[in-house]
């Protein structure tokens, strides 16, 4: 795999993916940026969702079930010292549909634990909860 990213003045940045599609980078105007576009750690953290929510309704579907809606809220803690990684990352996922709980938690632990290759690149502690039409699982996974 391979990306071009190139330098627009200031802070920001635009880049061409293999895939052919482009994407912008900015820095915040107080780190000499336009705001013009996500900073790249915002785009790590959509990253890591939409891996995620790739394999977490492939597996689903594999196991013929319906998703009717899904969304995730993720939020990232970063170090306080540079380079500021990500160091912890926690991911609720919120599906409906006519989902047994069952498939649910094992649709995201195999997202977590083998398939999702963005959260297993990072050195974060990653830690998802999930709610299924409405009732949030009391375990996290």
């Amino acid at each position: 795999m391979q990306a071009t990213v190139t330098w627009n003045k200031q802070m920001g940045f635009s880049g061409q993916t293999e895939s052919g599609h482009h994407l912008a980078m900015d820095a915040a105007p107080e780190n000499g940026g336009e705001n013009q576009a996500p900073r790249p750690t915002e785009l790590l953290l959509h990253a890591v969702a939409g891996c995620t929510g790739i394999d977490i309704v492939s597996i689903l579907e594999k196991m013929r079930l319906t998703i009717t809606h899904f969304e995730m809220d993720i939020e990232g803690e970063r170090a306080e010292d540079h380079p500021r990684r990500f160091t912890s990352i926690s991911i609720h996922y919120r599906l409906e549909g006519d989902l047994p709980e069952d498939k649910v938690r094992r649709a995201i632990s195999l997202s977590k634990d083998k398939y999702c290759s963005v959260s297993q690149s990072l050195n974060a502690e990653i830690s998802v909860y999930y709610s299924i039409n409405g009732v949030r699982s009391e375990d996290p996974l």
